[in-house]
């Protein structure tokens, strides 16, 4: 992954977020450290600190291009919203196959750089998963005044058992190396989460 040569600075910040997003999903976010972002680069050290005077500098960089990958995955149809058929089932798929397309991601959830060493790593991250969190609700809600789900069934604490089954499954996915399709897991864990949802007949 070394790339030598002066390159416009943009072009280089570029590249040394992508080798931390890499060396994440490789070895944890422990273990990037300035050093082996250089190495990975292809410069000096002092040219890692030259684009980003602080280490925090990077991850808030990191967080930033972790959002645009997301914005994109979901404007690529990977995640349908509220719309088509199964709107729930399309909200999860789509987030799983961001986090199965993006690995540095889970590894990043579960760090010590997010929970204790980096504030706005952490607050981005808290972001994500409260827009994630009312964009399940609504989902839900709407599943509930459509008759498909339980009328007493309250839709925020219905969207924080999804999140918990994503959250869950994405802590497994990657402590059992990555070894199962996260996606199809995802969709078959969510029929029988949501079968308790659905509305009681008689």
């Amino acid at each position: 992954m070394s790339v030598r040569g002066r390159k416009p600075a943009e072009e280089r910040k570029s590249q040394i977020i992508e080798a931390a997003l890499e060396l994440t999903a490789e070895m944890g976010p422990g273990r990037v450290t300035t050093e082996a972002l250089a190495r990975a680069v292809g410069i000096t050290q002092p040219g890692i600190f030259r684009h980003f005077p602080k280490k925090s500098d990077i991850w808030k960089a990191v967080a930033q291009r972790i959002g645009a990958l997301l914005r994109e995955s979901q404007s690529a149809g990977q995640n349908e919203g509220l719309t088509g058929s199964d709107p729930l089932g399309n909200f999860v798929a789509g987030h799983l196959r961001f986090l199965q397309d993006t690995p540095a991601v889970p590894a990043l959830l579960f760090s010590r750089e997010l929970h204790a060493e980096n504030d706005d790593l952490r607050v981005f991250f808290a972001g994500l998963v409260q827009n994630g969190h009312a964009f399940l609700t609504r989902i839900i809600a709407g599943e509930v005044k459509a008759g498909r789900y339980d009328k007493a069934l309250e839709a925020e604490d219905a969207a924080y058992l999804i999140l918990a089954l994503v959250q869950g499954l994405a802590m497994r996915w990657s402590l059992e190396g990555q070894h199962f399709d996260l996606v199809a897991e995802g969709r078959r864990l969510l029929a029988l989460q949501t079968a308790g949802f659905k509305a009681r007949s008689g």
